[in-house]
């Protein structure tokens, strides 16, 4: 919600560590796009492509990268103008959450550890032996099976299913419609039928994690999934059975990665990016979209197509691609003079 505030521009740019054009007076109650913003509010830009834009907004300030100049309008120059737009939503809207305990529609099963300062909220359902750490907010219709456990000042969205023996580390948001521990996809064709293998692994989801509305992210065969630290997840993106996901990895809408993929730290992968099982892939590397990756993948590539091969070589058949219309005529005619010089 809004905070009803009016905040110097001055005081602002003191928050920020900006470098400050412009009248330091200025009052600035709220914070908004380019477009939609109204006299009284400080917008941002991060680009100079965008400059067009800024030309015709009405915003009373603006925040810009500290290697441009905008003279038209009271501005701030920061290193980072994303990062420093997280600041100023804490600023303008109350991102707080008061604790309301565990209301008494909600169902609790046997040896359930509960700790301080939780919200958990009508027609949650935790199953027994489950452990809930300090600050946990719960909301309606969640899911929570036995023997698992959701770390401190983690939030659960509604509709969300964790199932049995997962662990959520502190800090992670999953948003509404998430499963997390669903069966992995695994089957043996045996006597002219497929059998189902018994999945009885585990997920692990590490501190720092957000997974977003819609996704899964299947339990092990035998062992556990692994989402590491500081991974951030779309919506609608799978992970199967037994994959590790490393550190601080960025996966973008319906990606989808099959089951024993090993993926290293700092990993991105654009939407609909897919990655096939049982292989590696190394730190720092980039999935374009819709890229399928189908063998493993040194440190510090970016790869793109399908199969996915180093993003040059790509950029360099789809120039090639773009021209085959003319090629195929080209052969077409060479074709025709070498028969009339034949005949």
């Amino acid at each position: 919600m809004k905070k009803n505030i009016s905040i110097s521009l001055g005081e602002i740019a003191e928050r920020l560590k900006g470098e400050l054009k412009g009248p330091a007076n200025i009052s600035i109650s709220g914070v908004a796009s380019v477009t939609s913003a109204s006299p009284g509010d400080i917008t941002f830009i991060t680009s100079k492509k965008y400059l067009k834009g800024l030309a015709q907004s009405r915003a009373s300030a603006v925040i810009i990268p500290r290697d441009m100049d905008w003279p038209y309008l009271p501005s701030i120059r920061v290193e980072n103008p994303y990062y420093s737009l997280i600041s100023l939503l804490h600023l303008f809207y109350d991102l707080s959450h008061k604790p309301t305990g565990v209301d008494e529609r909600a169902v609790i099963g046997k040896n359930v550890h509960i700790g301080k300062d939780v919200s958990i909220y009508p027609f949650v359902y935790i199953d027994d032996g489950v452990t809930i750490g300090d600050y946990v907010i719960i909301y309606p219709w969640v899911f929570i099976g036995k023997d698992s456990s959701i770390g401190d000042y983690s939030t659960i969205y509604p509709n969300v299913t964790i199932r049995e023996e997962i662990k959520i580390g502190r800090h992670v948001i999953i948003h509404s419609g998430a499963v997390i521990g669903s069966d992995g996809f695994g089957y043996i064709y045996h006597d002219g039928k497929h059998t189902k293998i018994p999945q009885v692994g585990g997920v692990i989801i590490e501190d720092d994690v957000e997974i977003g509305a819609g996704s899964t992210v299947d339990r092990a065969t035998l062992g556990n999934t692994v989402i590491k630290k500081g991974t951030k997840i779309d919506n609608l993106v799978q992970i199967a059975h037994n994959v590790v996901v490393g550190e601080d990895c960025i996966m973008a809408a319906q990606t989808g990665i099959a089951g024993s993929t090993e993926i290293g730290k700092r990993v991105t992968f654009a939407g609909q990016a897919g990655v096939t099982g049982h292989i590696q892939i190394g730190d720092n590397v980039t999935v374009a979209g819709k890229a399928g990756v189908t063998k493993n993948i040194r440190n510090d590539q970016i790869v793109s197509g399908m199969p996915a091969i180093p993003h040059k070589n790509w950029l360099e058949i789809m120039a090639i691609f773009r021209e085959l219309p003319q090629l195929k005529k080209r052969i077409l005619d060479l074709e025709k003079e070498i028969r009339k010089k034949k005949d």
